[in-house]
This record gives structure tokens, sequence and C-alpha cells, in this order.
């Protein structure tokens, strides 16, 4: 293991050994080492961008580089699928301290890598930036590719559509509550709940899958289900139901920590986030993918705009500026 920092190894032989841990880039024309990458495209393109800043987004005393690296791809990656989409390119962005060992960011790397290699074997890593700073930063940039279809957009759900969920509800988050807890046997006892939240694993396939059954709307709840149930609603100029009895299964799966914490597993559920389920309308003759799990309707515009078993529905999350 290399103990040398960035300050001692510079930018360039820094970047060098960084970009090493990175498999050459399959789906670019010319991949990292010029002043831009090349990347072919045959039809239209999406991109989106996210960044995570420290002590705001994650914590260094929970998340090794190669979370932190799994984790910056895993939530990019997300975008993409929940347009409907397919990813194809990233661009990473990372600020370190100059104290930073070469060892920790070969580490970032890895975990990069696994992530595309785990979640979207066709993404490839095709360039970047690596610069010093006082605090630790990531941005990533993602491109995807429709390959011909439509983007899935958070604007179409209509009244008479079903709406469901592929993936974990407040898995991530119970993760959250766990570390944040900080006993080291709980979070032995939970690792799988706590990796959740270090390296989530969002569905990424399934966002073409949605898309060729007719999903109406999509996006991937990052922020918390009844958050982005309501973004859904007002993108859409519709209301939104959903059932209690239809969120047992992820509550259940949740029961054990949750008896630990003394929290209500539907909390987690309702308002966590950071799990990138995709949640998706479809209208009533489409054949939903079976990997998605049908939670309630779509209803006319009314208030409130989310109601959970024809109440108000808890519509708290993250928010990413605020951080709550």
């Amino acid at each position: 293991m290399d103990d040398k920092t960035l300050q001692q190894l510079g930018e360039i032989e820094s970047l060098k050994r960084t970009v090493a841990r990175l498999k050459p880039a399959q789906t670019a024309l010319v991949g990292s080492g010029d002043d831009a990458a090349v990347v072919s495209a045959k039809d239209s393109f999406l991109v989106s961008t996210d960044t995570l800043v420290q002590d705001h987004d994650f914590k260094l005393e929970w998340s090794t580089g190669f979370d932190l690296g799994f984790k910056a791809v895993a939530s990019n990656l997300a975008d993409i699928a929940a347009m409907g989409a397919t990813p194809t390119v990233l661009v990473v962005a990372v600020v370190v301290p100059e104290t930073t060992k070469i060892s920790w960011l070969e580490e970032f790397a890895d975990g990069l890598q696994a992530a595309c290699d785990k979640l979207s074997p066709g993404a490839s890593i095709v360039g970047g930036d690596l610069a010093a700073g006082d605090q630790l930063v990531v941005s990533v940039t993602v491109h995807g590719s429709l390959d011909g279809l439509q983007p899935v957009l958070r604007s179409g759900a209509k009244p008479g559509d079903l709406v469901a969920v592929c993936g974990s509800l407040g898995k991530a988050a119970c993760g959250l509550a766990l570390l944040q807890f900080g006993k080291d046997d709980l979070i032995r006892s939970y690792d799988d709940w706590v990796n959740a939240q270090l390296r989530p694993e969002p569905p990424i396939n399934q966002g073409v899958v949605a898309n060729q059954a007719g999903a109406s709307s999509m996006l991937d709840v990052s922020d918390g289900l009844g958050k982005d149930l309501l973004r859904i609603a007002n993108a859409s100029g519709v209301a939104i139901e959903i059932y209690s009895k239809d969120l047992l299964g992820f509550e259940a799966m949740l029961e054990l920590p949750a008896q630990s914490l003394d929290v209500n597993p539907r909390q987690w559920v309702l308002s966590g986030g950071e799990d990138h389920a995709l949640l998706a309308t479809f209208p009533p003759t489409a054949q939903i993918p079976r990997s998605f799990k049908v939670i309630g309707k779509v209803l006319a515009a009314g208030e409130p705009a989310v109601l959970l078993d024809g109440e108000p529905a808890d519509v708290s999350g993250w928010d990413s500026v605020l951080g709550s």
C-alpha cells in the first residue's frame, strides 16, 4: 500500500495512479487522457450530474474510499435509469485535501469501477478531474442513451394510472439511522441495512424495462417516497394515493433494526431516501413488469396531492440544500 499523499506525488502522478484502477472505456471513441473524451451518439442522449459533499452527504468516519466511489456512481446511474434509458459514460471530478493518501484515491477508483461492473456493466468512466481543497467533494456526470425510446418524464402521470415501485424502500434510511446511533454491535448485526446506505444497489436495468412496458412517469426515490410522489403529482398536475397494506412488505424488512432503535419502520419507508428505487406510474392497461410492486393509484388533481389510505401522507424527506 502506498502511503504517499497527493501533495507528495502531485496531480499528474496521482491522477495516473488513480485512473490506472479503471477499465478502458468500451463505449467511448476516446477515453481518459485527452482534454475531453469522445463519445459516439446515434440518437438523443441524456446528461445528469450530482455532487456529494463531505459532512453533508457522507462522513468519512462511516464511508471508505471504496464506499464513496460506489455510491457516487450508483446514485448517478439511477437518474438515467429513472428516465427509462441506459447509462453509457461517466466523468468524475473529485476534490481532496493535499494530505489524502494515494491509496485512498486508488480505493475510491476501485469503488467507481465496481459500481459500473455490478449495476451497469456497459457503462464506462471516460475522464474527470482531480483537485486539492479543504474538503472532500465528489461530482459525477453521467450520460445515457435512449436507443430509440422516448424519455419517461415526471410529468406524464394521468388519473387512473397505477403507481408502482421497483427496489427497496427505507433500507438506506435504516442504515443511516444505525450509523448515526453509533453502536458497533448493532452496525455489525445489521450490516446489510448499513451497506444499503453506504453502497446502494438501484435496479438500473429496470428503467428501460419500465419504459418498454409503457411507464407514463418515473423517477428514482432519492429523497423519500412521500416527497418523490409529490414531485410526480406536482409535475403531472394530479394527486396520488398509496395504501399502507402495500407497504407492509417493505416495512417487514425493517422490523428487526426498527425494534432495536425504537423506530416505526413506516417512517423510513415514507420519508427515508437514498435507496434509489424506481418509482413509476403505468396506464391501467399496461403489463407492469414483475419487478415492480403496485402501491397505489393516480387520482385527479386535489389537495392534498399525496394521500395514504385517504389521509394526508408524510411528504417530508431529505433536502439536499438544508440537509434535512
